[in-house]
């Protein structure tokens, strides 16, 4: 800065110019400190709220009100706050980078003021071309008032002025809009962006005869019911956020000085979306884009609230990571859990409202934060041989809680199993059998396992022995056309009796399948390395059903060829319910099975002078 000389006489003085490049800087605030021209009302808010603050520490009773007149492109904000002298607009005004709060005098009441930093009504140039302020000190009565007059292109004056001119302590801010800013300083605007800014604000401010406060803040009033209080707030969310709220929590932390309410989204969003929470500081929104308030898993809800705690970045748009950050992060973040705690211990039907809505994107976080796992997998909804139901009610019904990996599988058993008493759940769905596995982990002491081949066969009835003789051959018939295939046949008697066959395996006959196709189609060096590769897996299995009136039938046939065409119709059915992809030799059994059933059942019936099969009719 140029050496600044006291002035006292009312003629103006050669104008002083910053050693920086006002241009430059105003370019600065507007492209990349700030994201929007309107945080200058914030600014000019800011500095008003902190004049009072600062007066009312040595004077508490002393006024406070700030004034906001728009007209004609041009603004006044008048407050009675403590004022400035001379010296202190040379000091304080004139010199980019010092924050007023180091004063002296002001410096025992640092924390009760919204600013941290130095830029202050040099804002003001994002949306004005001539800042003038005129203001009178309360601390030093007798000083005559100054006025400080700045254009931006980097010049200022700076004189006193006579008693009369400014009669009682306080500032006045005149801005002169830049060209195509005007809109910025007109009265609707103004008066938005001051609601907007400052409607929490202890102080009493009114652009014109309109009031911008509005206090206590919703949380902080008293209401006649619980009831009333849940509209009271829905009500708000809707009027600040545009939706109305699952519900409410309420977020009250004194000794970290944070007050607010977080709401409940009513849609559903990815965990990935970047929350956006309005954030004041003692009463002024410093942002609505709080991304890093909460943890990443309380995606569900959105925040509004006040704080005399956090500390700003430079641009006060946001907040500053530090310790005192993360300590109220986690703190929020356990009333939230808290909350949904308290839902699932009393309140069962809301926690069933919300997971309906929002609980794939609990299931992705649960997978990976322990407190969200411990806290909601047992009462997340999930698809059982049961109905939808939480793990927690359905492991109360099973010892064993049994699940597949995929939702074929799960389509396949669901019948059979439920008619059998074995509990599925489907873990075929986005993250659902990572969670079942992790079960145990959440609820102590619950075996989960997945369901395999051997277990559904194990809880089938096996056909009574007086029975088996006269089933052996149809059996050796049948294992012997599916053998090739790498599918076993074996004989059991369940329900429902509509089903005829079913097709059961696991991913290591599924392994072993994959390993026997990429053998047949490998040169012979792959197919001994591949050969090599074959282990004792257990191989598919088709499971006929004796109670099933066709399999009855088919077990009565003396044809070898027709049971083996049968048996391959039946696999191929089985296949299809399962929806298995199906491998060639799959593709080509059903094309053969198909014709076979055709040629039986037009068997001695075709018309003179069609070809036989022998003919090459087939």
């Amino acid at each position: 800065m140029d050496s600044q000389t006291s002035q006292s006489s009312q003629a103006p003085h050669p104008p002083h110019t910053f050693q920086v490049d006002l241009r430059g800087l105003v370019d600065l605030l507007s492209h990349h400190l700030y994201s929007s021209p309107k945080v200058y009302l914030r600014e000019l808010l800011q500095n008003a709220v902190d004049a009072i603050t600062a007066r009312r520490a040595e004077e508490p009773d002393a006024p406070a009100r700030v004034r906001l007149f728009a007209a004609d492109g041009r603004l006044r904000v008048e407050d009675s706050g403590i004022g400035l002298t001379e010296a202190d607009v040379h000091d304080l005004l004139a010199t980019i980078g010092r924050s007023s709060k180091r004063a002296e005098g002001l410096q025992d009441v640092r924390s009760d003021f919204l600013g941290q930093f130095g830029i202050g009504l040099l804002a003001c140039f994002v949306v004005a071309e001539r800042i003038r302020v005129v203001s009178r000190s309360a601390r030093t009565p007798d000083a005559p008032p100054v006025e400080w007059t700045a254009h931006d292109d980097g010049s200022y004056t700076v004189r006193t002025l006579p008693h009369e001119e400014r009669p009682e302590p306080g500032t006045t801010v005149h801005l002169v809009a830049r060209a195509g800013a005007g809109e910025w300083l007109t009265e609707p605007r103004v008066l938005a962006l001051a609601r907007d800014f400052g409607s929490l604000l202890p102080y009493d401010v009114r652009v014109g005869d309109e009031a911008v406060t509005d206090l206590p803040a919703p949380w902080n009033r008293s209401y006649p019911s619980p009831a009333n209080r849940r509209v009271a707030l829905a009500r708000h969310c809707h009027e600040l956020f545009g939706f109305t709220p699952l519900d409410s929590v309420e977020l009250d932390l004194p000794v970290a000085g944070v007050r607010g309410v977080a709401y409940v989204l009513p849609s559903a969003v990815s965990p990935a979306q970047r929350a956006g929470h309005r954030v004041h500081l003692k009463g002024m929104l410093l942002t609505e884009r709080g991304e890093q308030l909460l943890p990443d898993w309380a995606f569900f809800v959105r925040c509004v609230l006040d704080t005399d705690s956090l500390r700003p970045t430079a641009s006060r748009e946001s907040l500053y990571e530090d310790e005192t950050l993360a300590a109220v992060r986690e703190a929020l973040g356990e009333r939230i859990r808290s909350w949904l705690t308290g839902l699932a211990a009393g309140d069962p039907q809301r926690l069933t409202t919300f997971l309906e809505v929002h609980h794939l994107g609990v299931k992705s976080l649960a997978r990976h934060d322990e407190e969200m796992l411990r806290t909601m997998l047992p009462w997340l909804p999930f698809e059982t041989t049961d109905g939808r139901l939480s793990l927690e009610e359905f492991a109360q019904r099973h010892p064993v809680v049994h699940f597949t990996r995929t939702v074929e599988e799960y389509r396949q058993v669901a019948p059979i199993a439920s008619a059998q008493g074995i509990g599925v759940v489907n873990g075929g769905y986005t993250y659902d059998s990572e969670l079942v596995e992790a079960l145990p982990s959440a609820r102590p002491g619950t075996v989960v396992a997945e369901l395999d081949a051997d277990t559904v066969t194990a809880h089938l009835d096996t056909v009574a022995a007086a029975d088996e003789p006269a089933l052996a051959g149809f059996l050796a018939t049948a294992r012997a056309k599916l053998d090739p295939l790498g599918c076993d046949v074996v004989l059991r008697a369940f329900h429902p009796l509509s089903v005829p066959a079913l097709h059961l395996d696991d991913r290591g006959a599924r392994h072993e399948q994959a390993r026997a196709q990429a053998e047949a189609q490998a040169d012979d060096l792959w197919a001994g390395i591949l050969g090599s590769l074959r282990g004792s897996a257990p191989r598919a299995r088709l499971v006929l059903n004796h109670l099933n009136p066709l399999i009855r039938r088919i077990s009565s046939l003396n044809d070898p060829e027709l049971i083996g065409t049968a048996t391959e119709s039946l696999y191929g059915q089985a296949l299809l319910m399962a929806q298995r992809p199906l491998r060639p030799a799959d593709s080509a059994l059903l094309n053969r099975a198909f014709i076979g059933l055709l040629e039986w059942a037009t068997h001695g019936e075709s018309a003179p002078g069609e070809p036989t099969e022998e003919q090459g009719g087939h």
